[in-house]
């Protein structure tokens, strides 16, 4: 620890010398000027008195692909910008000499699809970091994100106005940005950083109206500015989404009736700092997860699906130490509840989630670049039910019992982050889990930094980690540390580092963690092109090597080397090839489920793996995605194969087909079966994984839309007899032991939705899933005769209809 003290002493000091320099040198300016008119009607037409004598910006500078080339004449784009005290105003025209061959696919909301569209970037406290994406297509549909060090959270929404009209010429496009969708200091005079952008899919082309300098930096630093807003008085940031929903749910011949009404509320609590609340949160609509057999020794990761959980979390997720699909998942007592049970006495009801009661979000940062964040969760008392038979007489007496597997529970995480300079930042986040009562607590603070020199062309980056557990009256406290430096300008890139975790770390209550115990040495590279080169608009190679040991006994486990490169032509077909190998003998510490101090592993030989991918021209009605990987383990038996097919059909603007074949087949892997009188078992498997999966969807607007998500997954596994028991130096010897290990595994899901905005933030949605799983023994099964099966067994039917409503408190406060 001490070491690490000191090279995180000596990283601070040396950032004490790092001498603001501006990025951007020549920033174009816009000047804006408060509405004298009535605002203007949001009709997509710029005929409004509001618009007339406004300054205009234009002459914009090719972003992608041949960086830094002036506009085309033919396809310029136009803007000008005004205000009130009320909101933000754009009117852009886009010029195109034929307007029928635009790309206009309607999608849903944050979704652009096949369609041009114009951005506007606003950042009130121009810091080059943060900033406000707004985004409309040529369709009209709306796209928003917060953007954070360049990088954009699009499950971030706000409920804002915009409108286009294809006219003879182009398309025209008028905005309105209400300032409850924006943070700002209440400062009399204003400059703001603003940028605006023009996709043109079929031209393959993007401009932006103050040139980006792919060579270096993050494109936010390179904002315009917008000069003149003064004695703003910004309304209240009071907003409502009270919500009902009713669902009917059927499974097994049992049919379940529920009825839910709630609340989510946001709060401008100062100009820079927002409340989220939600009150008795519903998430029954939520999205289905893609299940897979997982006989490997970690947990599988699911994406979050829950809106709360993911808009507006920029600050919450440093570190990536917030895992919030932990809220809501099994209860931590899970298994207890199966022990210490008599012969009399058995499991009736085991919930395998808890209930979410509430949950709370506050964010934001000061003008002066220290970002805050604190969110905080309660979920409810879980309870397992325990019958209990006994006979009196002649007649059994059943009694019921509850024991508790997760009591109510309290998440917290708390983030401070400072930025400076325009592109570094130290953080400082801390997340804790408190049960009630005698129930494992769980506590961990991270120390972030992410430091960048002036010209933007190194940086250092990395952070320390400390976890505490307390758990049967005892704490265990573990470490975490990572540190790099990396060239982030020009064609070449890399960056060298070491990683490491102790053998206690532990931040799985609250975050996602698969071991530790390890420590890693890395070096990456790549090369870039950053204007076309030939035929090729973009091309790149990759190169990545980690060497891994042992942290409580510096034992070399293994390597893993990867090299490959991608390319995309100026027709915009992309291809690529990627080589991934393990050289010499690899230690598993993991596949024995044993704990590592115990010294078990599994010896593994040298392997390589090579993958291939083809993408066509998404701009064409029909595209097609096609993956391939081939393995092969040396000196050993072990192969493997698979593949992905993925066509595309846009049938027209409105009508999309996307299915995808997923075929993996796994030989002669060997891998973990259990234990027999403490010798851990092996068996030799074959695997066969089919995943079919269909999504479409029909947009009669781009407010209302009707669409269709299935998936069919089904593996099967079949061991062979012969099964081995692990003996210390890694190596196999043959067992006596018998048993079937094979498995027939289907996961199905059939989600059809139909979602319509009626208004600003307004929706109803109806929902209908058909989910089937089922897990035995079969492996012997054919494809057809699996579905038989499977259709054999009890399918879940869920309707749901939801009802949200979005009340602003400025359009309803006269009222009172």
């Amino acid at each position: 620890m001490l070491k690490i003290s000191k090279f995180i002493f000596y990283v601070l000091l040396f950032t004490s010398s790092i001498l603001y320099s501006q990025i951007n040198q020549n920033k174009k300016s816009l000047n804006i000027k408060r509405s004298n008119h009535k605002a203007p009607k949001i009709d997509g037409l710029l005929n409004d008195n509001a618009w007339k004598g406004l300054e205009i910006a234009k002459d914009f500078i090719m972003m992608e692909p041949n960086n830094g080339a002036k506009e085309d004449p033919n396809y310029k784009t136009e803007v000008k910008v005004l205000y009130d005290d009320e909101a933000i105003y754009v009117a852009a025209m886009m010029y195109h000499p034929n307007p029928s061959k635009m790309a206009m696919e309607f999608t849903n909301r944050d979704i652009k699809g096949n369609a041009d569209h114009f951005s506007l970037v606003l950042n009130p406290s121009n810091d080059g970091l943060n900033a406000t994406l707004f985004e409309v297509t040529s369709a009209g549909t709306q796209v928003d994100a917060k953007v954070t060090d360049g990088k954009d959270d699009s499950n971030w929404s706000a409920v804002w106005k915009s409108a286009i009209k294809t006219l003879d010429n182009g398309w025209s496009l008028e905005i309105k940005i209400p300032y409850s969708a924006l943070r700002f200091s209440n400062q009399e005079v204003q400059t703001w950083g603003i940028q605006f952008g023009r996709k043109l899919i079929n031209q393959n082309a993007q401009y932006t109206w103050n040139h980006i300098d792919n060579t270096k930096g993050i494109w936010t630093q390179y904002d315009g500015l917008l000069k003149g807003i003064r004695d703003i008085n910004p309304p209240t940031r009071l907003s409502f989404y009270p919500y009902a929903s009713t669902s009917v749910s059927h499974f097994d011949g049992e049919t379940v009736y529920n009825h839910s009404v709630g609340l989510d509320l946001k709060y401008g609590i100062t100009e820079n700092f927002t409340l989220d609340l939600t009150l008795v949160p519903d998430f029954a609509q939520t999205a289905f997860d893609n299940v897979t057999l997982n006989l490997g020794p970690y947990e599988q990761r699911f994406n979050e699906q829950r809106a709360f959980f993911t808009e507006g979390t920029e600050l919450f997720n440093k570190g990536r130490m917030f895992y919030s699909r932990r809220i809501g998942n099994r209860p931590v007592g899970y298994y207890n509840a199966y022990d210490n049970l008599a012969n009399n006495e058995e499991v009736i009801d085991n919930p395998n989630k808890v209930n979410m009661l509430n949950a709370v979000k506050i964010s934001g940062r000061t003008k002066g670049g220290l970002g805050i964040g604190f969110f905080n969760a309660i979920t409810d008392e879980t309870k397992a039910t325990i019958k209990k038979t006994t006979i009196v007489g002649n007649r059994p007496v059943d009694e019921y019992s509850k024991k508790i597997t997760e009591p109510f529970a309290n998440y917290n995480v708390f983030v401070l982050d400072q930025q400076f300079g325009k592109r570094s930042s130290v953080t400082l986040i801390n997340t804790s889990v408190l049960r009630e009562g005698e129930f494992r607590d769980a506590n961990v603070t991270g120390f972030l930094y992410d430091l960048v020199n002036s010209p933007n062309s190194y940086k250092i980056d990395g952070h320390l980690k400390v976890s505490n557990i307390r758990e049967n009256g005892l704490n265990e406290t573990g470490y975490g540390f990572n540190t790099g430096i990396s060239k982030i300008s020009g064609n070449w890139q890399g960056e060298i580092g070491y990683y490491m975790q102790d053998d206690k770390f532990n931040y799985n209550d609250i975050g996602f963690q698969r071991s530790n115990n390890s420590q890693s040495v890395y070096l990456m590279g790549s090369y870039k092109i950053l204007k076309p080169v030939g035929n090729f608009n973009d091309f790149r190679v990759n190169f990545r090597m980690f060497n891994s040991f042992l942290y409580s006994n510096p034992v070399y486990t293994g390597n893993s080397i990867n090299l490959g490169f991608s390319a995309t032509t100026k027709k915009r077909f992309s291809f690529g090839l990627e080589m991934e190998g393990r050289i010499g003998e690899q230690r598993d510490y993991h596949e024995p489920r044993k704990d590592i101090s115990e010294g078990w592993y599994l010896k593994r030989n040298s392997e390589v793996e090579l993958k291939g991918s083809i993408s066509t021209d998404s701009r064409k009605k029909l595209a097609l995605d096609l993956k391939m990987q081939k393995k092969a383990v040396f000196d050993n038996e072990e192969t493997g194969f698979g593949f992905e097919l993925g066509p595309r059909y846009r049938i027209n603007n409105k009508t999309s087909i996307i299915y995808k074949y997923n075929y993996n087949n796994n030989n002669n892997i060997i891998g973990y079966t259990g234990t027999q009188n403490n010798d851990i078992l092996f068996g030799k498997r074959n695997s066969k994984a089919h995943e079919n999966s269909l999504s479409g969807k029909y947009s009669f607007s781009t407010k209302s839309s009707l669409s269709l998500s299935f998936r069919h997954y089904w593996t099967t596994v079949e061991y062979d007899n012969q099964f081995y028991s692990l003996k210390r130096d890694g190596t196999l010897s043959n067992h006596n032991y018998t048993g079937n290990h094979d498995v027939n595994f289907n996961s199905w899901n059939i989600d059809l939705n139909y979602l319509w905005e009626f208004a600003p933030g307004s929706q109803i949605v109806a929902f209908y899933r058909n989910s089937i799983y089922n897990s035995n023994d079969q492996s012997q099964l054919n494809f057809i005769n699996n579905l038989k099966d499977l259709f054999n067994q009890p399918s879940l039917h869920v309707f749901s209809l939801k009802f949200v409503y979005y009340i602003d408190y400025n359009n309803i406060k006269n009222i009172f």
